[in-house]
């Protein structure tokens, strides 16, 4: 069963390949109207930001053994999904509570630049064969870049996406930024949802590796998640074309920042905490534990000077190590609540 269902007729979705436009006020849809009304720098605005420049997700599913709970391990959920911030039952009730799409979003500012961080968690990162290991929670993302223009939402320029330990570049076509010390692994594809583009992004299944769509994409099963303010949805089936997600502000009443001094949910900075409990593992030693990260902690540990987790809390010197020209990225913060820097009378 689905859980709740929007009213709207669906937009058609058209593949593009071209570069993000610019976004105007006049593009937006009555869910973000209201947010744009309190202005730039408040909290609504950035959830309005966030949805515009949401990634179309397509997650690739597995029905195939018995972990796979019959694709559902392939879902993407909330952190809480089962009513509790405990991270070492996640895996266990992945197989008895509901598995609402939802998808948690970090804003970060520098006068240049917008830098969206979207992290897509799973209960379980799991897998068929004994060859494999498994572990519980899982985590990762994509970092969006978007150049402030002049118009209201900017112009989406790159993107990098964690896949495992390694991230992977994209950029659309006509970007104003080239490959810097990194090289680029592709193209930034588009499609048109609610009368705009968006990015569109894809995960394996059982590992949960992102990167841009087609370098991943849904082979056989898969899911279609589209982004909402509001609405999270779950797959009637492993083959549902049409599934919203709602964001979750990370730095809100209802994200896990605040909750990283929780004990039951981090069993370090960064790293989830995670048992071998439920059935996790096919053999014997092939679970691991405490194996996922938050979004401060992602790391691809041959990426220069990149520290453990910049790619949300320091995305700007990211870029400009990334990217080329450098001396296009600002790196000094205006909002950066990773960092500390920037207050917002309208937060939660």
């Amino acid at each position: 069963m689905r859980s709740i269902r929007r009213t709207v007729v669906p937009f058609a979705v058209m593949l593009l390949s071209a570069c993000g436009p610019s976004s105007s006020l006049e593009e937006t849809t009555g869910e973000t109207q209201e947010a744009l009304a309190t202005g730039v720098g408040s909290t609504a605005f950035r959830a309005a930001l966030a949805k515009r420049w949401a990634p179309i997700h397509y997650q690739d599913v597995d029905v195939t053994g018995s972990h796979s709970l019959n694709g559902r391990a392939d879902y993407i959920s909330r952190i809480d999904f089962d009513g509790d911030w405990s991270g070492t039952n996640n895996w266990d009730n992945a197989a008895s509570k509901p598995l609402t799409a939802h998808a948690y979003h970090s804003v970060v500012e520098t006068s240049s630049h917008w830098y969206i961080v979207y992290t897509f968690f799973h209960p379980r990162d799991w897998s068929d064969t004994i060859f494999d290991t498994e572990h519980e929670n899982d985590g990762e993302g994509v970092l969006l870049i978007v150049e402030r223009d002049g118009t209201e939402y900017g112009k989406l320029i790159g993107a990098v996406t964690v896949a495992h330990k390694d991230f992977f570049s994209f950029l659309p076509d006509g970007s104003p930024i080239t490959s810097g010390a990194e090289s680029s692994d592709g193209k930034l594809s588009f499609a048109t949802f609610e009368g705009v583009q968006h990015p569109i992004t894809a995960q394996e299944a059982k590992g949960h590796g992102l990167k841009a769509w087609p370098a991943y994409d849904i082979v056989g099963d898969g899911v279609k998640y589209y982004p909402s303010l509001t609405t999270a949805e779950e797959p009637s089936s492993a083959t549902d074309s049409d599934v919203r997600y709602k964001l979750i502000d990370i730095y809100g009443s209802e994200g896990f920042w605040a909750r990283r001094g929780l004990s039951e949910l981090f069993a370090s900075e960064g790293t989830f905490r995670g048992d071998t409990s439920g059935g996790c593992g096919l053999i014997a030693g092939l679970c691991s534990t405490n194996s996922a990260n938050a979004p401060w902690g992602w790391d691809d540990g041959n990426d220069g000077s990149i520290q453990r987790g910049e790619i949300a809390t320091d995305p700007a010197k990211l870029a400009a190590y990334y990217f080329s020209p450098s001396s296009r990225f600002s790196t000094t913060y205006t909002f950066n609540p990773f960092k500390g820097v920037g207050s917002d009378p309208n937060a939660p």
